[in-house]
């Protein structure tokens, strides 16, 4: 038989429906087009949170090996250590007493002063003891979860401390589990208030800093600022109390051709491995309603009366 007779088709029983150009064609534009949805109107947070609920107990079983591991580490701590740690103890409690007596003082005269200034009485901040659970799987962000999430009363954008200062933000919530964006994460920036000189400004995280730091964008080049500066949240966003440790001034850098200096901070609080945190309440609740502005109508009769006098 001559080879030009012969159907070189495959038969139907090998025909797999469309090409695989076709399919990669309609499953990229498929996959842009739910990117692009999730971004702009977040259709896929309720899936999210259905399956951060369905996978903690797998979550919750996989981390038990390493909180046995180390428990069991913490557990055969030498002699030695323990005796240090002992005596570090012992010099902090003594400077904290030392504090605490005067702050006990400070406080009584401040309470007076708001007394006779008429001032209100500073908001108590709930607080909520959470642990550290692990990492986000995102390499592009510096992101924790912890173990409270919508079931405990955690709110969106609840400020995170550990004992040294300022951690971070809640940013998602789930019903068991909420993720907290560290002050270092590049999208994240907190208003800071210094604490020698008074002066507010902004510090944006920049994880490129030593690994792990913040930067005072800015700030003009003859600006009062001292290399171990103490930086704090100035409390004017209505999020952060005042008050809380966020940083300390680690290098200054001032150029003739720039009319900005780089200044670069270092976090108080540990960034890198904290294990239990408190979520604060956000104060935006708790602060008073802007006044209302006065309407367009009321303009043109204070002027009428104005010129009636």
């Amino acid at each position: 038989m001559p080879l030009g007779t012969l159907d070189r088709s495959p038969p139907p029983f090998f025909k797999q429906g469309p090409s695989a150009l076709s399919k990669l064609m309609f499953f990229s534009a498929l996959s842009l087009f739910l990117m692009v949805a999730d971004t702009r109107f977040r259709i896929t947070q309720p899936v999210r949170a259905v399956l951060a609920t369905a996978l903690y107990p797998v979550q919750w079983l996989a981390l038990q090996p390493v909180r046995a591991i180390r428990g069991g580490g913490e557990y055969f701590t030498t002699l030695s250590q323990a005796q240090l740690t002992r005596e570090e103890a012992g010099r902090k409690l003594a400077l904290q007493s030392m504090r605490a007596g005067q702050v006990e003082q400070l406080t009584q005269e401040n309470n007076r002063l708001r007394k006779l200034l008429g001032l209100r009485e500073q908001l108590s901040t709930p607080v909520m003891a959470a642990e550290v659970l692990y990492d986000a799987a995102d390499p592009y962000t510096r992101k924790v979860i912890i173990d409270k999430g919508m079931a405990q009363g955690v709110d969106l954008g609840s400020p995170v401390l550990d004992e040294s200062g300022v951690l971070g933000q809640v940013t998602r919530v789930h019903p068991l589990v909420s993720e907290v964006t560290l002050l270092v994460d590049r999208d994240l920036a907190i208003p800071v208030l210094n604490v020698r000189t008074g002066a507010r400004s902004v510090a944006y995280g920049d994880p490129a800093v030593s690994g792990s730091g913040l930067e005072l964008r800015f700030m003009g080049s003859n600006s009062d600022v001292q290399q171990g500066d103490l930086l704090t949240t100035s409390g004017v966003d209505g999020v952060y109390p005042a008050g809380l440790p966020v940083a300390r001034i680690s290098r200054i850098e001032r150029r003739a051709e720039s009319a900005f200096a780089k200044i670069y901070c270092t976090p108080q609080a540990l960034v890198t491995g904290a294990r239990h945190v408190m979520v604060v309440k956000p104060g935006t609740g708790l602060i008073p309603p802007r006044p209302e502005a006065d309407s367009p109508e009321a303009a043109p009769k204070k002027k009428e009366k104005g010129a009636a006098k």
